[in-house]
């Protein structure tokens, strides 16, 4: 099996994606590392590797978290197996 995205831990909305070349449509295996365990989920976004896609749907004003950190606000509503960046999520720092 092939790995496309990787997950610190299950409580996490995103994945990192680590490989080159998904488009949208494509179906995607992710390892969730701390659980040692897989999901999987259709993008809807061509996501570049070191990207983020949504792991859930987030709306507006919620909260972002990788590495079980919070990384920022949602400024746009996202969708499960979408590109999550900086045109759909803010930090809080300024």
């Amino acid at each position: 099996m092939s790995i496309d995205f990787l997950v610190h831990e299950a409580a996490d909305g995103v994945g990192v994606v680590v490989v080159e070349g998904l488009t949208a449509g494509h179906e995607c295996t992710g390892w969730v590392m701390q659980e040692d365990k897989t999901v999987h989920i259709t993008l809807r976004n061509d996501i570049p590797i070191g990207h983020k896609v949504a792991l859930k749907d987030f709306a507006a004003g919620d909260t972002v978290f990788k590495y079980n950190t919070d990384i920022g606000k949602v400024v746009a509503p996202i969708k499960k197996g979408e590109h999550l960046h900086v045109h759909n999520v803010k930090t809080k720092r300024w």
